[in-house]
């Protein structure tokens, strides 16, 4: 008889310090995200920020999670200023749509695998892209780490691959900006990583 193969060791515990960085990270996460939310910053929204992250942390605490990267100051910097210029343009482009009399725009629903599947990575790139009008997460794979998005004013193939193109970028510039050297690496890697072949993606 075969011998079973030898089982995964588990995860070590984490330590103090990576508990106390986990939830410095998630509270950090948590007010920006709210106070992007109320579209203005003021030290009102900062401190209500906290305390919803708080209490949110409090009563539905969040599974131990690694950070495995790093902050990177620059690359940080270069993702927020895109962030709101991407943030500007699409807000842009959704007011010319809804102000075009008689035109009703075309949508799509497109899947996007991303290269880093971690919950850290899923999770920011889907708040990113749900921060910016035009685009919406619809679901979640985590087992495969996709992204289903549902984005209107798409016209065309060309325009939901330009779209894909997109997003894998975003993933590039968070990586870039808190990943570790192998996240990183499995990014420049799977630089066009092919879209599955039943997922959907043709504008409605």
């Amino acid at each position: 008889m075969t011998p079973a193969p030898p089982a995964d060791p588990p995860n070590p515990p984490l330590t103090r310090a990576a508990r106390r960085r986990n939830r410095i990270v998630a509270v950090t996460a948590l007010v920006t995200i709210w106070v992007l939310l109320w579209g203005t910053f003021s030290w009102a929204n900062v401190i209500s920020g906290l305390a919803v992250a708080a209490v949110l942390l409090a009563v539905f605490p969040l599974p131990p999670v690694t950070f495995a990267g790093r902050i990177h100051p620059l690359p940080l910097l270069r993702f927020g200023w895109r962030f709101l210029r991407d943030l500007v343009v699409a807000s842009a482009q959704v007011a010319w749509l809804a102000l075009r009399v008689g035109h009703t725009p075309k949508s799509a629903i497109i899947a996007v695998p991303l290269r880093v599947n971690t919950d850290l990575n899923l999770t920011l790139t889907a708040e990113a892209l749900t921060l910016v009008p035009g685009s919406l997460i619809l679901e979640v794979d985590r087992k495969t780490g996709t992204l289903y998005i549902h984005v209107i004013g798409v016209r065309s193939l060309d325009e939901v691959e330009q779209f894909r193109r997109g997003v894998l970028e975003l993933e590039a510039r968070i990586i870039a900006a808190i990943g570790s050297d192998d996240e990183q690496r499995r990014v420049r890697e799977g630089a066009h990583p092919p879209p599955p072949a039943d997922l959907e993606g043709a504008p409605t």
